[in-house]
Protein backbone atom coordinates (compact mmCIF):
# COMPACT_ATOMS: atom_id res chain seq x y z
CA UNK A 1 0.00 0.00 0.00
CA UNK A 2 1.33 3.41 -0.97
CA UNK A 3 1.21 5.80 1.97
CA UNK A 4 -0.43 9.18 1.29
CA UNK A 5 -0.79 12.32 3.43
CA UNK A 6 -3.33 15.07 2.80
CA UNK A 7 -2.53 18.71 3.56
CA UNK A 8 -5.50 21.02 3.08
CA UNK A 9 -7.33 23.37 5.42
CA UNK A 10 -10.79 22.21 4.30
CA UNK A 11 -11.75 19.27 6.51
CA UNK A 12 -14.77 18.22 4.45
CA UNK A 13 -12.76 18.16 1.25
CA UNK A 14 -10.01 16.15 2.96
CA UNK A 15 -12.53 13.64 4.20
CA UNK A 16 -13.99 13.11 0.75
CA UNK A 17 -10.55 12.97 -0.80
CA UNK A 18 -9.38 10.38 1.71
CA UNK A 19 -12.37 8.17 0.88
CA UNK A 20 -11.63 8.42 -2.85
CA UNK A 21 -7.92 7.61 -2.40
CA UNK A 22 -8.59 4.69 -0.07
CA UNK A 23 -11.10 3.33 -2.60
CA UNK A 24 -8.32 3.01 -5.21
CA UNK A 25 -7.13 -0.08 -3.35
CA UNK A 26 -3.38 0.50 -3.67
CA UNK A 27 -3.24 3.62 -1.52
CA UNK A 28 -3.76 4.39 2.15
CA UNK A 29 -4.13 7.83 3.73
CA UNK A 30 -1.87 7.70 6.79
CA UNK A 31 -2.68 11.16 8.16
CA UNK A 32 -4.21 14.54 7.36
CA UNK A 33 -3.13 18.10 8.21
CA UNK A 34 -4.69 21.57 8.07
CA UNK A 35 -1.50 23.29 6.94
CA UNK A 36 2.23 22.88 6.53
CA UNK A 37 3.03 23.50 10.17
CA UNK A 38 0.66 20.79 11.30
CA UNK A 39 1.99 18.49 8.58
CA UNK A 40 5.53 18.79 9.97
CA UNK A 41 4.26 18.10 13.49
CA UNK A 42 2.31 15.02 12.42
CA UNK A 43 5.16 13.79 10.26
CA UNK A 44 7.25 13.35 13.40
CA UNK A 45 4.55 11.21 15.02
CA UNK A 46 3.25 9.13 12.12
CA UNK A 47 4.54 6.78 9.45
CA UNK A 48 6.20 8.81 6.71
CA UNK A 49 4.09 9.11 3.56
CA UNK A 50 5.45 8.39 0.10
CA UNK A 51 3.22 11.02 -1.49
CA UNK A 52 1.77 14.26 -0.13
CA UNK A 53 -1.31 15.82 -1.72
CA UNK A 54 -0.76 19.49 -1.06
CA UNK A 55 -3.03 22.51 -1.34
CA UNK A 56 -1.53 25.97 -1.81
CA UNK A 57 -3.77 28.43 0.01
CA UNK A 58 -3.58 27.57 3.72
CA UNK A 59 -3.13 29.55 6.96
CA UNK A 60 0.10 29.62 9.02
CA UNK A 61 2.22 27.73 6.46
CA UNK A 62 1.00 27.65 2.87
CA UNK A 63 1.70 25.20 0.08
CA UNK A 64 4.69 27.11 -1.30
CA UNK A 65 6.45 27.07 2.08
CA UNK A 66 5.48 23.46 2.75
CA UNK A 67 6.71 22.19 -0.62
CA UNK A 68 9.99 24.02 -0.10
CA UNK A 69 10.37 22.49 3.37
CA UNK A 70 9.71 18.99 2.01
CA UNK A 71 12.22 19.48 -0.79
CA UNK A 72 14.91 20.60 1.66
CA UNK A 73 14.17 18.18 4.52
CA UNK A 74 12.35 15.16 3.08
CA UNK A 75 13.33 14.98 -0.60
CA UNK A 76 12.17 11.37 -0.95
CA UNK A 77 8.56 12.41 -0.33
CA UNK A 78 6.83 13.18 -3.61
CA UNK A 79 4.49 16.18 -3.75
CA UNK A 80 1.34 16.30 -5.86
CA UNK A 81 -0.32 19.70 -5.81
CA UNK A 82 -4.12 19.72 -5.62
CA UNK A 83 -5.30 23.31 -5.92
CA UNK A 84 -7.93 25.65 -7.35
CA UNK A 85 -5.17 27.95 -8.64
CA UNK A 86 -4.50 27.42 -12.34
CA UNK A 87 -2.25 30.40 -13.15
CA UNK A 88 1.23 30.05 -14.60
CA UNK A 89 3.10 31.67 -11.72
CA UNK A 90 1.63 29.35 -9.06
CA UNK A 91 2.37 26.25 -11.13
CA UNK A 92 5.95 27.31 -11.82
CA UNK A 93 6.60 28.18 -8.17
CA UNK A 94 5.32 24.82 -6.96
CA UNK A 95 7.40 22.94 -9.52
CA UNK A 96 10.41 25.03 -8.53
CA UNK A 97 9.85 23.88 -4.96
CA UNK A 98 9.94 20.24 -6.02
CA UNK A 99 6.33 19.32 -6.81
CA UNK A 100 6.13 16.39 -9.24
CA UNK A 101 2.65 17.12 -10.51
CA UNK A 102 -0.14 19.68 -10.39
CA UNK A 103 -3.87 19.03 -10.75
CA UNK A 104 -6.98 21.05 -10.03
CA UNK A 105 -9.47 20.26 -7.31
CA UNK A 106 -12.26 19.75 -9.81
CA UNK A 107 -10.35 16.92 -11.51
CA UNK A 108 -12.12 13.56 -11.78
CA UNK A 109 -11.01 10.64 -9.58
CA UNK A 110 -9.42 8.80 -12.51
CA UNK A 111 -7.16 11.81 -13.15
CA UNK A 112 -6.06 11.76 -9.50
CA UNK A 113 -5.41 8.03 -9.70
CA UNK A 114 -3.35 8.46 -12.87
CA UNK A 115 -1.39 11.33 -11.31
CA UNK A 116 -0.53 9.25 -8.24
CA UNK A 117 0.49 6.30 -10.39
CA UNK A 118 2.67 8.37 -12.72
CA UNK A 119 4.42 10.18 -9.89
CA UNK A 120 5.33 6.88 -8.27
CA UNK A 121 6.35 5.06 -11.46
CA UNK A 122 7.69 7.83 -13.69
CA UNK A 123 8.67 10.44 -11.14
CA UNK A 124 6.30 13.10 -12.46
CA UNK A 125 2.81 13.67 -13.86
CA UNK A 126 2.27 15.71 -16.99
CA UNK A 127 -1.02 17.27 -17.98
CA UNK A 128 -2.14 20.34 -19.90
CA UNK A 129 -1.20 22.54 -16.93
CA UNK A 130 2.36 21.29 -16.82
CA UNK A 131 4.32 20.99 -20.04
CA UNK A 132 7.46 18.93 -20.50
CA UNK A 133 9.45 22.10 -21.12
CA UNK A 134 8.49 23.59 -17.77
CA UNK A 135 9.18 20.39 -15.86
CA UNK A 136 12.59 20.12 -17.50
CA UNK A 137 13.47 23.70 -16.59
CA UNK A 138 12.19 23.60 -13.03
CA UNK A 139 13.67 20.22 -12.08
CA UNK A 140 17.10 20.65 -13.61
CA UNK A 141 19.91 20.82 -11.10
CA UNK A 142 20.18 24.15 -9.33
CA UNK A 143 23.95 23.64 -9.42
CA UNK A 144 23.98 24.18 -13.15
CA UNK A 145 25.17 27.56 -14.28
CA UNK A 146 22.44 29.49 -16.00
CA UNK A 147 23.43 32.12 -18.52
CA UNK A 148 22.12 35.57 -17.70
CA UNK A 149 20.92 37.28 -20.83
CA UNK A 150 22.41 40.70 -21.42
CA UNK A 151 19.12 42.54 -21.78
CA UNK A 152 18.68 46.12 -20.66
CA UNK A 153 15.52 46.57 -18.61
CA UNK A 154 14.38 49.77 -16.94
CA UNK A 155 13.05 49.89 -13.38
CA UNK A 156 9.40 49.84 -14.43
CA UNK A 157 9.93 46.82 -16.66
CA UNK A 158 11.69 44.99 -13.83
CA UNK A 159 8.83 45.84 -11.44
CA UNK A 160 6.33 44.58 -14.01
CA UNK A 161 8.36 41.41 -14.52
CA UNK A 162 8.45 40.69 -10.78
CA UNK A 163 4.69 41.19 -10.50
CA UNK A 164 4.21 38.72 -13.35
CA UNK A 165 5.63 36.10 -10.99
CA UNK A 166 2.74 36.60 -8.58
CA UNK A 167 -0.86 35.42 -8.88
CA UNK A 168 -2.03 38.90 -9.95
CA UNK A 169 -3.89 39.40 -13.20
CA UNK A 170 -2.54 41.98 -15.66
CA UNK A 171 -5.21 44.43 -14.49
CA UNK A 172 -4.18 43.90 -10.87
CA UNK A 173 -0.54 44.38 -11.86
CA UNK A 174 -1.45 47.72 -13.42
CA UNK A 175 -3.26 48.72 -10.22
CA UNK A 176 -0.26 47.69 -8.09
CA UNK A 177 2.04 49.81 -10.24
CA UNK A 178 -0.45 52.69 -10.21
CA UNK A 179 -0.50 52.82 -14.00
CA UNK A 180 -3.22 52.40 -16.59
CA UNK A 181 -3.95 48.99 -18.14
CA UNK A 182 -2.72 50.41 -21.45
CA UNK A 183 0.65 51.30 -19.88
CA UNK A 184 0.89 47.82 -18.37
CA UNK A 185 0.23 46.38 -21.83
CA UNK A 186 3.07 48.50 -23.15
CA UNK A 187 5.45 47.06 -20.52
CA UNK A 188 4.31 43.57 -21.45
CA UNK A 189 4.81 44.17 -25.18
CA UNK A 190 8.26 45.66 -24.62
CA UNK A 191 9.30 42.71 -22.48
CA UNK A 192 7.96 40.23 -25.02
CA UNK A 193 10.12 41.87 -27.66
CA UNK A 194 13.24 42.27 -25.52
CA UNK A 195 13.13 38.76 -24.07
CA UNK A 196 12.03 37.01 -27.23
CA UNK A 197 8.92 35.43 -25.74
CA UNK A 198 5.19 35.58 -26.40
CA UNK A 199 3.73 34.44 -23.09
CA UNK A 200 3.66 35.17 -19.38
CA UNK A 201 5.31 31.81 -18.77
CA UNK A 202 8.31 33.06 -20.73
CA UNK A 203 8.48 36.20 -18.62
CA UNK A 204 8.34 34.20 -15.39
CA UNK A 205 10.99 31.76 -16.57
CA UNK A 206 13.30 34.64 -17.46
CA UNK A 207 12.80 36.22 -14.03
CA UNK A 208 13.58 32.92 -12.27
CA UNK A 209 16.62 32.13 -14.40
CA UNK A 210 18.13 35.55 -13.83
CA UNK A 211 17.45 35.85 -10.13
CA UNK A 212 14.97 38.71 -10.34
CA UNK A 213 12.61 36.86 -8.00
CA UNK A 214 13.23 34.58 -5.04
CA UNK A 215 10.74 31.73 -4.92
Amino acid sequence: MTRVALVDDHALLRGGLASVINSFGDYSVVFEADNGKQFIEKLAKNEEPEVVLLDITMPEMDGFETAKWIKENKPDIKVLVLSMMDNDAAIIRMLKHGAKGYILKDSKPDILKTALHDILTKGFFLNELVTGKLVHFINQSEKENKEVHAVSLNDKEIDFLKLCCTEKSYKEIADSMDVSPRTAEMYRSNLFEKLGTTSRVGLVLYAIRNGLVKI
